[in-house]
């Protein structure tokens, strides 16, 4: 007990220090966050860009202005390293690095390894780790806990404390941030709950206790896969509705007047970013080793996966109907972020739509003003610097990011055919 009490008493007088193991879209906020609140924060990352950043007062995350960075910096609250010895002096660590998917469909949690044996090497009495990055039910107890306890004095909830807390980072968002959202937290002991729960209850306004880590492992899970089942279902129903030569986003638009039963969404390119396309497939991976398939799943992505290569079809056939084949049309991408207002490419359906058109001959182009260039798989473009001209010469605009500054009636005006997956044109009355 003298270990959780030593740990509480320094959380509370604001003496702790804290280390963020990967400091991207959810380690970057989670460590201002918890600077603000009065702790000492210590950002470790592999990329020595992102420590010389931080260090200089910078910020490369959209959702954290630079001056807030600079003021915890210079306050001495908030410095960042790639040197992972500085863990033998903090007192706590979250753990938020990628977990992608392999090419095989397997999840990938080499980072969370990586991370965990540097853990290990300068694990001390009265550490508290946290993971934050998303991965399968059982991580936790069944790969982290094992490879802390490689010292036989090492006893979970009595000299050391682990926990897992999934991050719920929506990027572009202002009014749920890593502050006000609330953290769902699952301790491997009542002890290790009690310990998180202190720690991220200094910073943030609600914590959620679950009663296992594998708990709140799931709820992650489940978060995800309820708006990748909902989206696949969505995007069925444009499927059904095109057949049946209906308007579905007239008849999504209906369903939602009802104001009880009935959740709106909407169709679109196909999914995108860093948690939806690949966190329901951890759960499904992993009832496959227990002899079960997670169908909701498995259609959903089956079907999500599917809508870049229909809307290229819908491409093909409107330059047929204004006869012109695909091969050496211009055409012309609105937006490749994954979403609208930022700039990350990860899992984006533009990619797979530039792809595809170039697989069949298109040439190629994009405009998005939050990414100004990118190389993915063989593929380097540049931002088209003139919009208007971009869009004067193209044979076909395909619309698939509806980033708030575009000027959707300009742009309407000046397209001589528009194939728009996001239904943005339409809506605005151009």
């Amino acid at each position: 007990m003298q270990h959780k009490t030593e740990l509480l008493q320094k959380i509370e007088d604001r003496t702790a220090t804290v280390g963020i193991i990967g400091m991207g879209y959810v380690g970057l906020p989670l460590a201002v966050v918890l600077a603000e609140a009065g702790l000492t924060v210590v950002g470790i990352d592999l990329d020595e860009d992102k420590a010389q950043a931080i260090n200089q007062g910078e910020s490369y995350i959209e959702d954290v202005p630079a001056k807030t960075v600079r003021s915890l910096v210079d306050a001495g609250r908030l410095s960042a390293t790639t040197d992972f010895s500085v863990l033998q002096n903090c007192d706590a660590v979250s753990i938020c690095v990628p977990t992608p998917l392999r090419k095989t469909g397997d999840p990938d949690i080499s980072y969370i390894l990586d991370a965990t044996q540097k853990i290990a090497a300068h694990l001390h009495p009265g550490m508290l780790i946290i993971l934050e990055s998303t991965t399968y039910p059982g991580t936790t107890t069944e790969v982290i806990l094992p490879m802390l306890m490689h010292q036989e004095d090492m006893v979970p909830g009595e000299n050391f404390f682990l926990c897992f807390s999934p991050e719920r980072v929506d990027p572009g968002r202002e009014d749920w941030t890593t502050r006000n959202t609330p953290k769902v937290l699952g301790g491997v002991t009542a002890n290790c709950l009690v310990a998180g729960t202190a720690l991220y209850g200094a910073a943030m306004e609600t914590i959620v206790p679950v009663s296992s880590t594998e708990s709140a492992e799931m709820v992650k899970l489940l978060e995800n896969t309820f708006r990748a089942v909902n989206i696949g279902l969505v995007n069925e129903v444009l499927l059904m509705c095109d057949k049946l030569g209906l308007d579905a986003w007239e008849i999504i638009d209906a369903a939602a007047t009802k104001p009880f039963g009935f959740m709106k969404f909407t169709p679109g390119p196909g999914l995108g970013g860093h948690c939806i396309p690949i966190d329901p497939l951890y759960l499904s991976w992993k009832l496959k080793t227990m002899n079960y398939t997670a169908r909701f799943i498995e259609l959903a992505s089956e079907i999500n996966t599917s809508m870049p290569r229909y809307w290229v079809t819908r491409v093909q056939d409107e330059l047929n109907e204004a006869g012109k084949p695909v091969k050496d049309s211009k055409i012309l991408i609105l937006g490749v972020a994954y979403k609208k207002n930022i700039s990350d490419l990860r899992e984006s359906p533009a990619l797979d739509i530039l792809h595809l058109l170039a697989e069949k001959g298109a040439l190629i182009s994009y405009h998005d003003p939050y990414v100004p260039s990118f190389n993915h798989d063989e593929i380097e473009l540049v931002s088209e610097p003139d919009l208007n001209s971009a869009l004067t010469e193209a044979d076909c605009v395909v619309i698939v990011t509806d980033h708030d500054s575009y000027d959707w009636e300009a742009i309407a005006e000046k397209a001589r055919l528009i194939v728009d997956t996001r239904h943005v044109v339409e809506r605005c009355g151009c």
